[in-house]
């Protein structure tokens, strides 16, 4: 630990103080945290949570070993855990999208608070997930080929900062190098193939083991996130930024497939009697700017154009089975400017507001 990581936490006899962010953040870090009082943590650690074991038949031998008679642990999910004093009784799990880990939520690119110590300092416990066969979790039980692909530009326009090589006019994104640099080094590949089933059954444990609480979900986490609150009554609500796959649908009432300039987005199925769980918990949709009305051959934009449409029939479908959902699309407000990650563009506070609006009218916080 070096000393300007020292001198950013203290003892306080059982518990730790949180006096800054992470130093790698650079001088806005510091900045952000001279205005912030101190975080009291009363608990923090991480877990494996979920998953399975494959079992090898044979004998294993000790000093000849083969896989025979061997085992194997993977699928699981990671957690890393903050409790802060005085904690609020539901806590928030934050469940990242395609090509992320945990890291989404942490300090954000150009080194401000990041949703999970926002939500720390509003006296929620926040528990951070890498899902199973990504980040921390990285042990899958299939095999995945791991090839160095580029995609940073891909990544720049399908997420919404702007059309390559151009931001965005307006856009809640910091426009020096060094913030674009750190988005795209948290960009991390899957280990194996991605299986919502396999996400929502070790979120499903995580939620046995924590009891009842809140989940986050950001784009691809959406369907696994609606198939953990099927599975599992400890969900409570849900906040979903920008769901981007998995619209899960009664059997007999699934919309057409949607075209777009990035391929075609199609609903998924389940039984009604799993559809109607979805309409026990209050769950919030946020989608932010640029994202077209019209077709356009702009695959970055064009392919948020159909999801925020799959999105808009998914609420009118959970409501009209006597559900509570809606949709924000954040320009409606005059909010305008986010990109695909509202919860670390700059304007991320106002965010945060929003969704404490939420709890707070749906009584959960």
């Amino acid at each position: 630990m070096s000393s300007k990581t020292q001198m950013c936490w203290k003892a306080a006899g059982a518990v730790l103080v949180l006096a800054c962010n992470a130093v790698s953040g650079g001088a806005a870090v510091a900045q952000d945290s001279a205005r912030q009082p101190p975080i009291i943590i009363q608990k923090q650690g991480s877990f494996a949570v979920g998953g399975t074991v494959v079992k090898m038949p044979g004998t294993f031998h000790n000093n000849k070993p083969t896989a025979a008679g061997q085992s194997f642990h993977g699928d699981h999910l990671y957690a890393f855990y903050q409790v802060p004093q005085n904690p609020k009784v539901l806590p928030i799990v934050m469940l990242h999208g395609a090509f992320q880990s945990g890291r989404s939520w942490e300090t954000t690119p150009d080194g401000r608070e990041g949703f999970q110590t926002l939500f720390l300092r509003r006296g929620y416990p926040v528990y951070l997930v890498d899902q199973p066969r990504r980040g921390r979790a990285g042990k899958s039980t299939v095999a995945a080929a791991l090839e160095p692909t580029p995609l940073d530009q891909l990544f720049f326009d399908q997420f919404r900062i702007g059309t390559w090589p151009a931001y965005f006019e307006g856009v809640q994104f910091d426009r020096k190098p060094e913030t674009l640099e750190q988005f795209l080094r948290s960009v991390t590949p899957n280990t194996g193939p991605y299986d919502a089933g396999v996400i929502a059954d070790a979120m499903s444990a995580l939620f046995g083991r924590i009891g009842p609480g809140i989940l986050f979900s950001h784009s691809q986490a959406g369907g696994p996130g609606w198939l953990t609150a099927i599975r599992s009554t400890n969900v409570k609500a849900i906040v979903a930024f920008e769901p981007g796959s998995g619209f899960v649908f009664p059997q007999n009432e699934l919309p057409a497939p949607m075209p777009s300039a990035a391929g075609t987005l199609s609903p998924e199925a389940v039984s009604l009697e799993d559809f109607r769980k979805l309409t026990h918990i209050p769950i919030v949709i946020y989608y932010g700017d640029n994202i077209p009305t019209e077709p356009t051959e702009r695959r970055g934009e064009d392919n948020w154009r159909v999801r925020l449409a799959m999105a808009r029939l998914w609420v009118d479908a959970v409501n009209r089975h006597g559900g509570d959902a809606q949709l924000v699309h954040l320009p409606m407000l005059g909010v305008r400017g986010n990109t695909h990650f509202p919860f670390s563009d700059l304007n991320n506070v106002e965010i945060a507001n929003l969704v404490s609006e939420f709890l707070q009218a749906r009584r959960l916080d």
